[in-house]
């Protein structure tokens, strides 16, 4: 059960999307939502602007002053946004204590966003991140430091806010201890849903079949809607049958593990997770 939720409130459009992801997760169980901005820290920029002999004192307080004011811009907007939300969403703020249902609250810290959002995710039931910032195509950063760093499940929201998180939830499943955390994290939802369909991207395997056999005796305990479907690739890249399957099931939700080997770029969010995250349009619950 999802009861402290933790979502990062960056001031940018992309919010949104991410807000309201995690209120569809928040919700069915009256969770806290803790909003967290992290705002640039200034000092840290001049101490490496000048360790690398960058310009004179002038040049260094004008750049100084300018990111100062960006930061207090962008930590208004965020705060705007938090506000507007919870107003929206009829959210009560300030200081709600534990056991009063749905609530939510902002802070804020100074300094790297991932390492912020890895220390607050620690204690966190769950993390939302959204996958873009503005201009980025991925905040690899939060991404990783909320997956590797938290031991906590990551949710990963779609570009546009979803409308549910709870009809069909499918499982990429794959006989690993990363797809078994994955399943377990995602149980309050598997619970809850209108059904479950475990996918196997067919290779033939009898192994891979006594699996998913395995998975859908389990969790018809928790669901009984639960069922196993095999996909045939046809030549074509898993990541592409498991993204068109997701797509005409109507899925809500996919589970997935977050696979990590030792250069994590390349690997966690290279290949396929690179290409999930970049493909589907439908929010992907992690765990590493």
């Amino acid at each position: 059960m999802f009861k402290h939720v933790l979502v990062p409130a960056t001031g940018y459009a992309s919010d949104a999307a991410v807000f309201a992801t995690a209120l569809l997760a928040a919700k069915p169980f009256g969770a806290h939502i803790e909003f967290i901005h992290a705002r640039l820290d200034v000092t840290e920029v001049v101490v490496a602007m000048t360790a690398g002999g960058i310009g004179g004192g002038g040049a260094v307080q004008s750049v100084v002053d300018k990111l100062e004011e960006d930061a207090k811009a962008q930590e208004q907007k965020a705060w705007a946004s938090f506000t507007g939300f919870c107003e929206s969403a009829g959210l009560p703020t300030g200081g709600s204590s534990p056991g009063a249902g749905l609530c939510a609250d902002m802070v804020v810290e100074t300094g790297n966003e991932g390492q912020w959002v890895a220390e607050y995710g620690r204690f966190a039931d769950l993390v939302v991140v959204g996958r873009k910032r503005d201009g980025e195509d991925v905040a690899m950063d939060v991404l990783e430091a909320a997956l590797m760093d938290t031991g906590k499940p990551l949710l990963i929201a779609p570009a546009a806010a979803p409308t549910s998180l709870l009809g069909t939830v499918v499982i990429a499943w794959k006989d690993t201890p990363e797809a078994a955390r994955a399943v377990a994290a995602a149980m309050p939802l598997i619970d809850n849903a209108e059904r479950v369909i475990i996918l196997s991207v067919g290779e033939g395997d009898k192994t891979t079949d006594a699996s998913c056999a395995r998975l859908q005796n389990a969790l018809r305990w928790h669901n009984t809607e639960t069922t196993v479907k095999t996909l045939d690739r046809a030549g074509r890249q898993p990541v592409e049958v498991l993204l068109d399957a997701a797509r005409d099931l109507g899925a809500t939700l996919l589970v997935m593990g977050g696979y990590s080997h030792s250069r994590l770029r390349e690997v966690v969010f290279g290949g396929f997770t690179q290409r999930i995250l970049n493909g589907a349009d439908l929010p992907v619950l992690m765990a590493h």
